[in-house]
């Protein structure tokens, strides 16, 4: 599914992005016996209900022609939230300075969950914590989220 949704965000890209806001993820999933098609966006501001519908409106008619997807689905359009997931290099380049909160596959010195600020990203992550920098490779990182709402 992750094919789907790669795919899908090459082709709406361009479109989301004349709307004013960025295309932040693209999720394809399966919940139930339905299936849905997430595209998250964000922008500088802060996303708003009128954004949400502005983009879903732009790019549904292109998704309608380009038809990545064989099945039917649902389409969503959502903000990212305040405890955005990084995801991508881009996500960890554009939240340099910022905090974020990093849990990892498995336990380093019996801690999981490290908050601080990220201050570089180069494939791995090097937070600045109380206690000092930590860096953590790609492969430690179960999930990063940001966590200092501005």
């Amino acid at each position: 599914m992750a094919g789907i949704a790669d795919k899908v965000a090459a082709i709406i890209k361009s479109t989301v992005e004349n709307e004013g806001v960025e295309l932040w993820d693209v999720r394809y999933v399966k919940e139930g016996s339905s299936y849905y098609l997430r595209v998250y966006i964000d922008k500088e501001d802060g996303i708003n209900i009128d954004d949400c519908t502005n983009v879903s409106h732009a790019i549904d008619p292109v998704l309608d022609e380009a038809d990545p997807i064989k099945d039917s689905y649902y389409l969503e359009v959502c903000s990212t939230g305040l405890e955005r997931e990084l995801l991508k290099p881009e996500h960890f380049e554009k939240m340099l300075g910022r905090k974020i909160k990093v849990r990892l596959f498995k336990a380093r010195d019996g801690v999981k969950e490290f908050e601080g600020i990220l201050e570089a990203f180069d494939g791995g992550v090097t937070l600045a914590t109380d206690s000092g920098n930590i860096r953590f490779e790609k492969g430690e990182i179960a999930k990063a989220n940001l966590c200092d709402f501005e």
